[in-house]
């Protein structure tokens, strides 16, 4: 089985490089509505997750599935136009699945996008929170299972997760574009279903800010690989029984459109932070 996962891993990422040359250390996985980031970068190359030896079908809207081969300036990265979710019924392990190959493609900083449900009543719809920690209640993890060290720790530390240099800096560039957004934690949840009214309530007790499907199994992985991870969530809806207010997937969509501009301009200038090939805009 170990010989049989990086066989497959190294068979995703030959494909991948086989279709354009370029050296990425930066990948950004775009959540729910925000496949529009994608437009502040030149797009090299664009393939379909179809295409891709061991990718899974996103099936959900507002999740392209396209990985976008892209540069800015003198960097390349990679856009990950939509992700798998462990609601669609893949296992844990399915869902990371292109963070591992991140890694082996030399991807050494992560940026994670999602729509969240607001559970702070400081929050408004469009806000940006810059993620400093997250309360992970999906009921599994995907390190669960037979361990191998080429992938880190079998018990990785997850004191630092969204490293807090990029948080530090995302925040300041928010400023610097008069872009309301703040620093909140994160609580992950299974669905598909939304929360329940009591379950909002306990999760404000708990300490949740904004409340997502996804985001944790990526940022617990690239956490035990070792990437830098900067999670960048926008509140698409206020959580159930705030506003009284029916909750929709469209209207996340709809939002996600409306904020990924504040989005690119916070992501893309991260990456010249970390790659410094172009100066600050």
């Amino acid at each position: 089985m170990k010989l049989n996962i990086f066989k497959k891993i190294q068979e995703t990422k030959k494909t991948i490089l086989s279709l354009h040359d370029f050296n990425p250390t930066t990948a950004v996985i775009a959540g729910s509505g925000l496949g529009e980031i994608s437009k502040q970068f030149t797009i090299r190359k664009t393939i379909k997750y179809s295409d891709i030896p061991y990718f899974l079908k996103t099936a959900v809207q507002g999740h392209a599935g396209d990985l976008l081969l892209c540069s800015y300036g003198s960097a390349d990265l990679l856009i990950f136009n939509g992700r798998f979710h462990y609601y669609e019924g893949h296992h844990p392990q399915e869902v990371v699945y292109p963070v591992r190959v991140m890694k082996f493609l030399g991807i050494k900083t992560l940026v994670i996008t999602a729509a969240t449900g607001g559970l702070n009543k400081k929050y408004s719809v469009g806000d940006i929170i810059v993620l400093k920690d997250h309360i992970d209640c999906t009921g599994n993890n995907p390190l669960i299972g037979v361990h191998y060290d080429e992938f880190g720790e079998r018990f990785p530390n997850m004191e630092n997760v969204y490293d807090a240099v990029l948080r530090k800096k995302a925040l300041s560039l928010a400023k610097k574009f008069k872009i309301k957004a703040c620093e909140g934690i994160y609580f992950g949840v299974s669905g598909p279903s939304y929360e329940t009214p009591a379950s909002v309530k306990a999760y404000q007790i708990l300490g949740g800010d904004v409340v997502g499907m996804s985001v944790v199994y990526e940022a617990t992985v690239a956490a035990q690989m070792k990437m830098r991870v900067l999670g960048l969530a926008y509140v698409s809806n206020m959580a159930a029984g705030i506003h009284n207010r029916p909750l929709s997937h469209a209207e996340v969509i709809e939002n996600g459109e409306k904020v990924s501009l504040s989005m690119s301009k916070i992501a893309k200038n991260i990456i010249s932070f970390t790659d410094n090939p172009v100066k600050l805009l």
